[in-house]
């Protein structure tokens, strides 16, 4: 009897031990979640509810302030049949086309240098970095000044050294403010990425080029087949931050140095969806040019991120 009786206390005992582990399991797995909830909330309140927002509002007319009008798709057939915003998608990918180039290239080979042993390497990071701490207002206003027609920086330097046929209106001719713009974005950004690709070549083991030192391979060997492989990961990034932040952060310096003229040369996206909603107050038509813009931007970003990460995925 009694044994039959320590059998049943055994068992139960086990019992509420397994359910005791068993609660404690599905807490610590939960935690995690629970800890990623308050950013969930943030990005659901902040990203997806106003870009939810702004969908519903694209299919209505609104100029902010009265009641809003259904307006079905019109708003989106007045984008795609509008000259201006398409010329202004046009300059949008060129913009973000030459900066990404520009700056991958320039931060990579400053990286390249400045990851060695060279005496001043911190001096020079630092200055390069140094315009990543900027605002975009600040630098636009600077910019400005050095590319005034008539005391800028610039064009004083080419009077000094004789070369006064290349003095040109940086800002005032259409055929070369879009770049002028571009080299203003480079500028400021290019110390950034110099130090992911620093950080990305100091991960690389150095007994891997002293052996291929044993083999003989040559410096532009080294490069292409050690370098740039184990830097895929870096330079993926690196590219998809450029592209996003070309196509989506372009309207500060844009607006602050051109407005988009001269006659719409420098207008991208973002400024003329914002000179919609805010200047001809017509909300649901920047809204459905955004929308748009969303969808290429995504489109574009996945299919790079997919082409670049390819061979890595069939390793």
């Amino acid at each position: 009897m009694h044994a039959g009786k320590d059998e049943e206390e055994r068992r139960c005992f086990m019992e509420e031990n397994i359910m005791k582990s068993s609660i404690k399991k599905r807490r610590m797995d939960s935690f995690p979640y629970l800890m990623c909830l308050p950013a969930l909330i943030l990005f659901f309140l902040f990203i997806i509810l106003p870009f939810l927002d702004g969908l519903w509002t694209s299919f209505h007319q609104w100029d902010g302030f009265s009641p809003m009008k259904w307006n079905g798709f019109r708003n989106y057939r007045f984008t795609f049949t509008d000259p201006v915003f398409w010329q202004a998608m046009r300059n949008t990918f060129v913009y973000a086309f030459w900066v990404t180039i520009i700056k991958n290239i320039l931060a990579l080979t400053l990286a390249f240098f400045l990851v060695g042993d060279i005496r001043g390497k911190t001096l020079f990071r630092t200055g390069i970095y140094l315009p990543v701490t900027l605002s975009y207002v600040v630098i636009g206003i600077l910019w400005v000044w050095i590319y005034n027609p008539t005391f800028g920086l610039l064009n004083n330097f080419l009077r000094g050294i004789g070369r006064e046929s290349w003095i040109l209106g940086w800002l005032s001719n259409s055929d070369i403010a879009l770049y002028s713009v571009i080299v203003v974005d480079v500028w400021k950004w290019t110390g950034y990425h110099m130090v992911l690709y620093i950080a990305g070549l100091q991960g690389i083991g150095k007994e891997l080029y002293e052996a291929a030192d044993i083999d003989g391979a040559s410096g532009p060997r080294k490069f292409f087949q050690i370098t740039i492989p184990l830097l895929n990961s870096t330079i993926v990034v690196n590219v998809l931050m450029s592209i996003t932040g070309a196509f989506v952060s372009n309207f500060d310096i844009v607006n602050v140095m051109t407005g988009g003229g001269p006659m719409h040369s420098t207008e991208v996206s973002l400024t003329y969806i914002v000179t919609t909603a805010f200047k001809y107050a017509s909300v649901g038509k920047a809204n459905a040019m955004s929308i748009i813009l969303f969808a290429f931007v995504f489109a574009f970003g996945a299919l790079q991120l997919r082409l670049m990460t390819r061979e890595t995925d069939n390793e």
